[in-house]
């Protein structure tokens, strides 16, 4: 494992131009097994580096640490599902930096999903629609269809839109182990198997996002989190959707 302070290697290579930075970054990440970071701006372009290179790295959402690679990059979502040892039939959810992202990934979107984006998002729920036609196979598992989340932290917002402006976001751990709270778990968990861990503290709780599939004509829970189900029901039933 290597531990590197991003601020003191700027300051500390002067001669690097505007224009170079990502040959620096790819130079200084080759050679490596895995790096752990800070969380600060400085750091934004090494991950951006390292995802557009087809990279998993992990990353603290809004709730939990979460494994980030690109969603369009079939590669780098199926090395996250055989990081986590997870069957090839269940999906992979994304976050996204701002909500006209989600357009990028879901095709009409339905009544139920318009109205609980408008209303909990930003926020720690996952809504499920159906997928647009290029999405890989690798994030939908075959269901044609995708779940977003807009994350309610403008730290995690700041780093996804780094980086394309979507990361995948399932949870960084094995599927038979829960979920990490902290760096220190993801590395247990991982160790050299990841490109780069961001560490940005402790988790903000101990749940994880909310699930509600609203591909079809009614809304359905999938996993009750942070946001209680009778919220959402009772929004769906205020609106008559």
């Amino acid at each position: 494992m290597v531990k590197i302070d991003t601020e003191n290697l700027t300051r500390e290579t002067p001669r690097i131009h505007r224009g170079t930075e990502n040959s620096f970054w790819i130079a200084l990440l080759t050679p490596l097994n895995f790096v752990i970071i800070p969380y600060k701006p400085e750091s934004f372009e090494l991950i951006a580096v390292t995802i557009a290179r087809g990279g998993v790295i992990a990353f603290r959402t809004d709730t939990l640490y979460g494994l980030g690679a690109n969603p369009l990059n079939r590669a780098a979502v199926q090395k996250i599902k055989e990081l986590k040892d997870r069957e090839d039939r269940k999906p992979i959810l994304i976050v996204i930096s701002d909500r006209d992202q989600a357009t990028r990934f879901i095709s009409e979107p339905s009544p139920a999903f318009n109205q609980l984006a408008r209303v909990f998002w930003p926020g720690p729920l996952t809504l499920i629609g159906k997928a647009n036609a290029d999405i890989p196979l690798e994030i939908t598992a075959g269901t044609k269809t995708i779940g977003v989340r807009l994350p309610d932290d403008e730290r995690v917002r700041a780093l996804v839109q780094a980086c394309g402006g979507a990361l995948t976001a399932t949870s960084a751990n094995p599927s038979q182990l829960g979920p990490a709270r902290n760096a220190h778990t993801v590395e247990d968990y991982f160790g050299e198997a990841l490109e780069l861990i961001v560490d940005d503290g402790e988790a903000k709780t101990h749940q994880p996002s909310t699930v509600v599939d609203v591909s079809g004509p009614s809304a359905r829970l999938i996993r009750e989190g942070v946001i209680p189900w009778f919220r959402i029901e009772t929004e769906l039933e205020e609106k008559r959707i």
